[in-house]
């Protein structure tokens, strides 16, 4: 028996190789497949299955393409609808892999087809579950992503319970815990560090495993959820009605445009320009226009909960990051990449085009800045939780996820000089490319964020309060 983790931390997800006796199975592949297909090819093993825990709302499977190259069914759990061939499975079917069996649970309460898969080793016994965003490490998976139906939040809070005190709490405490994410990720509200454990670990530690009645469980776990990131309905969607191949994705996104060819585009309906180059590179000059979403970070999860689907993409990147651009928005259902500009950001100053830039300073700049200056407005792009916990006095809170808000940005006035800080920098360079871009100029980038401004003799409160 042979289970691998095969875990992506910009996404928090997590995927899963199981091999016994020269064939495999893969659980919630992400859509760049190459990493599944290898390894079986380098263990010499067949993918025989393709397992989805449910319809994933935070980022696009990649079962179509795996199931296409493998010619592997792709197998989901009881309630299942979907646009494309799939095996549906019934409670309590059995799948042999090699010597290994794997049972399907029906877990509904996350989303309705949600299902977890019990690994039975070569003699009968039970190994571990792969729970999807039934259970994580420290939490459960939030009841209020269900596309469609009439069930409520507190119905599928009702139903989650119910799943997880029947199929679940049941196993035995020595089952190893599998689930499809990790601490970030938005698809639950309080996760642990790990990204594996044991039942009986989460019957000890998880706060949602607890409580002692379904009423308590319920309010448990729909208290203090944020709002999903916007883009989980359109993931959702795609998971369910299928999409085009990466492979065409990536032929149409590796398009070289030479400046002449970029301009012309750029200046197209609908289009936009996406610098991927670190937060540090893009103040320091960019392309004007262009929203700053910097590889280091949680890439693709920004683009998805700031970026419109229905535009088309131009990439600025640094050389050689192309492909892994694409790759990266293609993952959160991004498909309409355009073509990137052939030499990047170097290329367009080089040529004597426009540039603009973001001013950066530093913490003890703005610290000897708000006593004189009656115009300042701090803008906190943080969470409203961690604004909450600490912020300057008189801070405006803008939450990154909600900066495309029209009736928010209205109460920024043109006389107000901005100075835009998060809790490390990265998030505080997308808000700026973007408030320049709907003609915010006034701006400066408060490098090293919170973490700095701590550090100065600067008031510190924690009252809450929104722009609004």
């Amino acid at each position: 028996m042979y289970v691998q983790q095969l875990y992506t931390n910009c996404l928090s997800e997590a995927a899963y190789y199981i091999e016994s006796n020269g064939e495999c199975a893969i659980i919630d592949p992400l859509r760049d497949v190459e990493v599944y297909l290898n390894l079986a090819k380098e263990r010499n093993a067949k993918i025989k299955y393709i397992f989805e825990t449910h319809f994933h709302a935070d980022f696009v499977s990649g079962h179509l393409d795996l199931s296409q190259q493998s010619n592997a069914p792709i197998v989901y759990g009881p309630q299942t609808e979907t646009s494309f061939p799939v095996h549906v499975a019934k409670d309590g079917e059995q799948f042999k892999v090699g010597d290994l069996t794997i049972e399907v649970l029906h877990t509904p309460g996350h989303t309705l087809e949600s299902s977890c898969y019990l690994l039975k080793d070569e003699t009968g016994k039970d190994h571990c579950v792969f729970t999807g965003d039934t259970l994580f490490v420290g939490d459960v998976g939030r009841p209020d992503l269900a596309q469609g139906g009439d069930l409520s939040m507190s119905e599928l809070a009702g139903k989650l319970y119910d799943s997880l005190q029947q199929k679940i709490m049941p196993l035995a405490d020595e089952v190893i815990v599998y689930p499809a994410h990790g601490p970030g990720s938005s698809c639950g509200k309080s996760m642990g560090p790990e990204t594996s454990s044991t039942i009986g670990e989460q019957k000890q530690t998880n706060y949602a495993l607890q409580q002692s009645t379904k009423d308590e469980f319920i309010k448990a776990v729909t208290d203090g959820l944020d709002a999903p990131p916007k883009y989980f309905p359109v993931n959702a969607r795609i998971n369910k009605e299928g999409y085009g191949s990466l492979d065409t994705l990536l032929k149409k996104g590796l398009t070289e445009l030479d400046i002449a060819s970029f301009k012309q585009k750029a200046n197209e309906p609908k289009t936009l320009i996406l610098d991927t180059r670190n937060a540090d590179k893009f103040t320091l000059g960019f392309v004007p226009g262009s929203i700053s979403i910097g590889l280091e970070g949680r890439f693709a999860e920004w683009a998805g909960a700031l970026l419109p689907f229905d535009e088309t993409i131009l990439l600025v990147s640094d050389e050689g990051k192309e492909e892994e651009t694409i790759v990266r928005l293609a993952r959160v259902g991004f498909d309409k990449v355009g073509g990137y500009l052939k030499g990047g950001f170097e290329a367009w100053a080089n040529a004597g085009e426009q540039v603009d830039i973001i001013i950066d300073v530093e913490a003890d700049e703005l610290a000897m800045d708000l006593p004189f200056d009656d115009n300042l407005v701090v803008v906190d792009v943080r969470k409203e939780t961690e604004y909450a916990d600490g912020h300057v006095k008189d801070a405006v809170n803008l939450p990154l996820g909600e900066i495309t808000d029209p009736g928010l940005i209205a109460n920024i006035e043109e006389r107000d000089n901005l100075y835009v800080h998060c809790q490390s920098g990265y998030r505080s360079v997308i808000a700026s490319s973007i408030l320049k871009r709907q003609g915010f100029h006034n701006l400066r980038n408060v490098v090293g964020g919170f973490n700095k401004i701590k550090e100065q003799k600067i008031k510190i409160e924690k009252e809450k309060s929104v722009l609004n």
